[in-house]
This record gives C-alpha cells, sequence and structure tokens, in this order.
C-alpha cells in the first residue's frame, strides 16, 4: 500500500483531481471554523468589557456588558452605528492594534465558511453532474484494492485520460488515493444497480472488476452484465474454480493472478529470463509492449508479419477463435480481425 501511494504522488502532479480531497467531516470542520469565529469574537468581548471606561454610550452613558457585546458584534461586523464609540487613548488604540485584526480574521472565516461550504459545494455538485451527465466510452473501474489501483496506474501511464476513468469503492481512504490521481470518484456498492447506473455503465468503454472477493466480484459481473448487455468487462478471481463462474455471468476476460504468478514461476525454472520478459510484456515500463487492435484497412491481405506498425504479430482473433502467427488464415488478414502484437515501448527495441 505504501509504495501504491508513492507512485499515486508522482503520476498525481500531472493531473488535478475532479474532487478536492478533506480529511474531516463537512461537519467537523463547519464546527471548527464557527468555534475559532466565537472565540475571537469572545476575546473581543472581554477586550471591550476590560476597557468599557473608554467606551461612550451616547443614548444612556452607561456601558453595560449587553452594551459591549452589542459593541463587538457591530464592530466585527463593520456595521458601526455610532452611538457607542471608543474614545480613550487607550481604547482607540486596542481597538486598531488589536481589534482590527481579529475583525478580519473572522470576517475571512466567515467568507472563507460560505465559500466551502455553498458556493464551492454547490459548483462541484454542478460541475460533477455536467461530468456525470457526458460520461461516454470511459473506463469503469470497480474496486481499488492492490489489483485495481495498479490498473488505474498503468492505464494513466499508458495514455489513458485520467478524466475518463471513474472508479467506485466503498472504502474513503482507498478513495482519497484514487483522487490523487485525478480520476472521478464515487463511493458506494458497485454491485448496487443505482450506483452502476450513476457512474453510466451503460456507455462505458470498458470495465474492470477487482471486488477483492471472488463472489462479490462475479456478482458485480451479473450486475454490471444486465445493465450493460455489451460492455466489455475484466474481472480478476483468486480460484480457478471461478474462472468458469465468472465467464458463465457475463465477463469477456477473467484474470487469475495466481495462475499468473505460476506462470512466472515456471518460466523462470526453464530459463533464467523468461519471467523477466513476461513481466516485461505486461508492464508499460518495460521495453516492449503487448498491443491488441483491429486490423486496418491498408493491412488486409498482408501476412501477420507484415504489420504497417513494424510490430511482432503473435495472433489474430476471428470470429471469437484464436489463430497463431504459424497458421495459415495468419497470412492473409481479413476486415474485423483482431491482432495481438508486440511492439517497442518508447521507441526501444525487445
Amino acid at each position: 500500500m505504501a509504495d501504491t501511494t508513492k507512485r499515486s504522488r508522482k503520476i498525481s502532479s500531472k493531473f488535478k483531481p475532479l474532487r478536492r480531497a478533506v480529511n474531516l467531516p463537512w461537519y467537523s470542520d463547519l464546527t471548527l471554523r464557527l468555534g475559532a469565529a466565537f472565540i475571537l469574537i469572545g476575546i473581543v468581548v472581554f477586550i471591550h468589557w476590560l476597557d468599557r471606561d473608554g467606551l461612550v454610550d451616547s443614548t444612556d452613558g452607561h456601558v453595560s456588558l449587553l452594551d459591549v457585546f452589542y459593541f463587538t458584534m457591530i464592530s466585527i461586523t463593520t456595521t458601526g452605528f455610532g452611538d457607542i464609540a471608543p474614545v480613550s487613548d487607550s481604547a482607540r488604540f486596542k481597538e486598531a492594534v488589536i481589534v482590527t485584526p481579529i475583525r478580519f480574521a473572522v470576517f475571512f472565516i466567515f467568507v472563507g465558511t460560505a465559500y466551502n461550504f455553498i458556493i464551492k459545494r454547490s459548483w462541484e455538485k454542478w460541475r460533477m453532474a455536467r461530468i456525470q451527465d457526458n460520461l461516454t466510452d470511459h473506463i469503469v473501474v470497480l474496486g481499488f484494492g492492490v489489483s485495481g489501483s495498479q490498473s488505474v496506474e498503468e492505464l494513466i501511464q499508458r495514455g489513458a485520460d485520467a478524466n475518463k476513468i471513474v472508479v467506485v469503492d466503498p472504502s474513503e481512504e482507498r478513495l482519497k488515493v484514487a483522487e490523487e490521481l485525478g480520476v472521478a470518484v464515487l463511493a458506494g456498492d458497485a454491485a448496487r444497480d443505482d450506483i452502476l447506473k450513476a457512474v453510466r455503465i451503460e456507455t462505458a468503454g470498458s470495465v474492470l472488476v477487482s471486488a477483492g472477493r471472488d463472489d462479490t466480484s462475479i456478482l458485480i459481473v451479473l450486475t454490471v452484465r444486465h445493465l450493460a448487455p455489451k460492455v466489455p468487462i475484466s474481472v480478476v478471481v483468486r480460484a480457478s474454480d471461478n474462472e468458469l463462474l465468472a465467464r458463465q455471468a457475463g465477463a469477456n476476460n477473467v484474470i487469475n493472478p495466481v495462475r499468473f504468478t505460476g506462470l512466472l514461476l515456471a518460466g523462470s525454472a526453464q530459463g533464467a529470463h523468461i519471467a523477466d520478459y513476461l513481466a516485461d510484456l505486461a508492464s508499460v515500463s518495460g521495453r516492449v509492449q503487448l498491443v491488441e487492435r483491429v486490423v486496418e484497412d491498408e493491412e488486409c491481405g498482408c501476412a501477420i508479419t507484415d504489420l504497417k506498425s513494424g510490430g511482432r504479430g503473435l495472433r489474430i482473433y476471428r470470429n471469437g477463435r484464436a489463430i497463431g502467427y504459424w497458421e495459415e488464415e495468419c497470412q492473409n488478414l481479413q476486415t474485423g480481425d483482431v491482432v495481438v502484437e508486440i511492439v517497442p515501448a518508447n521507441g526501444n527495441g525487445g
């Protein structure tokens, strides 16, 4: 978790968050602000009461505690009716040197409170509503644990627009980390219809599910598939027995990190550099990168070895069938084929 937070702070300098993260609940923040204002007002009342002999009441000539409180409030608010006024040098000096700075402090506290709790929150609510209305072809990440956070960081490093990524998670602590990456966030249960509708799941470009528990992840997949029948869904499951259930629930891609770890371990047993190369392929920070894309029009009729991108074609997907580069069908690419290729990352070779 510490490594994730460290990496997110490095990336956050490139993106402005859609919502400012706060450390205090709104009611605690409001209580502290009002408490500070009332303490400052109490100090002014105390100062005026101690120096009440330097004040003159033009109405009855007597300055009572109520008069002191009244004079403090109209002085703090800069109303100044003139019925009570400081006349002694001491009272005027204290008014200028002590009371006036406190007056400004109280004024800025109230202005800041009004901005933060009324203007700013209303603006943020309106802005998020506009962003929500315009969400389309975005990436929805359901679950921001270890796998979810890694996927979001990897997406941003690969060039994905952070404003087009929405993270849903029940943990406010994890959402604060997500906010530092500049993505939109929503606290809630991703298995609920109203939460998924709020992130416009039906117009999403893809959905990534990593709830931390296989049963919860599969339930989320079922809910997403019900609301968005055509949206591609990728899900993380940890038990091999649940992979088939995840596919039956509607997942297009099922990732088993335990199985992938086993592949790396097995690769390392067969060669010192196989596991290193597999990890290199999986990360954008490596020298090479796996890319999946639709075959371009000018590539139709060509062999998989003659891709216009200059990448090394590994396989194509045609009508749901995987075809290896050594098979005859790969010598004649067709419209609609999806090719998986290895390309250099950042201009580096493999």
